[in-house]
């Protein structure tokens, strides 16, 4: 079944003083989609890192998102798969990641702030910059 897939910047803008992508983000979040644990991952460690939340706030807003938001486990399958993408589309191994657990997933759109907005991956997987996308892909 088609679904969204959201990268970490975008869960992450919900937590953002920019008003534009952080009621952009709530949008795309609103409308459910799938994250996978490696999205969880990379947001306890700019919760931590770079937004300085405590332990207690980190937990909370990961509770949070996996509320909201169906998560992909990681398999074997899914880091093989990664591989090959960021080998064939030189994506990075973490790139690549996160655009297999999204085809593993059977979602048809990944939204990324930083991956090339419009690179369709597998012919299956749209990627998309909810911050510049048309109207139509909302």
């Amino acid at each position: 079944m088609p679904g969204s897939f959201l990268d970490t910047n975008v869960v992450l803008y919900l937590v953002s003083a920019d008003d534009v992508r952080a009621n952009r983000a709530e949008e795309l979040v609103s409308a459910g989609g799938m994250i996978s644990v490696q999205v969880l991952n990379e947001i306890a460690n700019v919760a931590r890192r770079k937004l300085g939340l405590s332990w207690p706030e980190t937990r909370s807003f990961l509770s949070m998102v996996r509320d909201l938001l169906s998560v992909q486990p990681l398999t074997i399958a899914i880091h093989e798969t990664g591989m090959n993408l960021a080998e064939q589309y030189r994506l990075s191994i973490f790139d690549g990641m996160i655009a297999a657990s999204a085809l593993h997933a059977e979602c048809d759109t990944l939204w990324s702030e930083d991956m090339q907005n419009g690179l369709v991956i597998s012919g299956q997987l749209r990627i998309v910059n909810p911050f510049t996308a048309s109207p139509s892909r909302r």
